[in-house]
């Protein structure tokens, strides 16, 4: 069974495109995954390429922002490709997201006259509890 699921913070501003072919939207967004902390060591984060389609996507585009935090539930994909300058193929792993959630707890901003995201939020602080809205 290939299912992962990563809570972390959005990388980057999503970014939209549509295929050549039959034009669907396909949103690329990286997330940065923090490890869990280890006494002693330096915090360790990795960093994931994310593609949403269609609605996922949308919803991603709609509602996220760098920086905010994000639950994204799919699965790990492998893509390969040829690169002409290099005369290699080159490979990636990305997650396809098939449901996004909102991970962070909305606080009220009084400056901005809105909710923002806590800037202290921890995805693993509240494990257990459920994490918001989807977009499947």
């Amino acid at each position: 069974m290939n299912k992962v699921i990563f809570s972390g913070r959005m990388a980057k501003e999503p970014e939209q495109n549509l295929t050549n072919v039959n034009k669907r939207v396909v949103v690329n967004f990286p997330i940065a995954v923090d490890r869990r902390l280890v006494l002693g060591r330096e915090k360790e984060t990795d960093f994931f390429n994310v593609v949403a389609w269609q609605s996922t996507g949308e919803f991603v585009m709609r509602n996220f922002k760098k920086g905010q935090p994000i639950t994204v539930v799919g699965r790990l994909q492998q893509r390969s490709w040829f690169d002409e300058a290099s005369q290699t193929t080159r490979y990636t792993v990305e997650i396809v997201a098939e449901e996004v959630h909102f991970a962070g707890f909305l606080k009220e901003d009084s400056q901005n006259n809105g909710a923002t995201y806590s800037p202290n939020f921890n995805p693993y602080e509240n494990e257990g509890q459920g994490q918001g809205q989807t977009a499947a």
